[in-house]
């Protein structure tokens, strides 16, 4: 069950359970992540709870915060559904390359497929922070190149208490 607030004719936010959470535990990992969640296929507030669950059990991860869940249309290729977002932070002890390949393989996990640019798609993980680091590699740009510019980073980023 969520409780929904419309922010405008194309933003709605949703709050529950599992996103609106802080946990009161102390993480005994190295590194602090903060990672954007998306989807537009399926049931995709269904998928991030069970995603909330996976994260809670997998002893690689401390799951420390999450935010609201924010409804809004999608950009570049738009013929498509809209998306839901929100924000994760996790404690890792994986470095930011191998914490990107564990990312990966969640979303193939949850049947993510790459197919062009913007398609639909039913997990997007993306690292927005990765501690106060700047890495640019060919497979990784952190903090993450747009993250500043979008309403689906931003909205759910401000409700958390960093």
């Amino acid at each position: 069950m969520y409780l929904k607030r419309k922010l405008n004719k194309s933003l709605t936010t949703f709050k529950g359970l599992h996103f609106g959470y802080k946990s009161k535990q102390k993480s005994f990992h190295r590194y602090r992540a903060t990672v954007g969640i998306g989807g537009n296929v399926g049931d995709v507030k269904r998928r991030f709870g069970h995603l909330f669950i996976n994260l809670k059990k997998d002893i690689r991860v401390e799951l420390l915060q999450t935010s609201l869940i924010l409804k809004n249309p999608p950009f570049g290729f738009v013929d498509q559904d809209d998306f839901f977002n929100s924000i994760i932070v996790l404690q890792v002890s994986m470095q930011p390359l191998v914490f990107l390949n564990y990312l990966m393989r969640l979303e193939k996990k949850f049947a993510r497929k790459r197919s062009f640019m913007n398609a639909p798609r039913t997990l997007d993980l993306d690292i927005i922070f990765f501690d106060n680091r700047n890495i640019k590699t060919h497979k990784l740009t952190v903090p993450h190149e747009s993250w500043s510019k979008r309403e689906s980073v931003v909205i759910p980023l401000s409700e958390l208490q960093l």
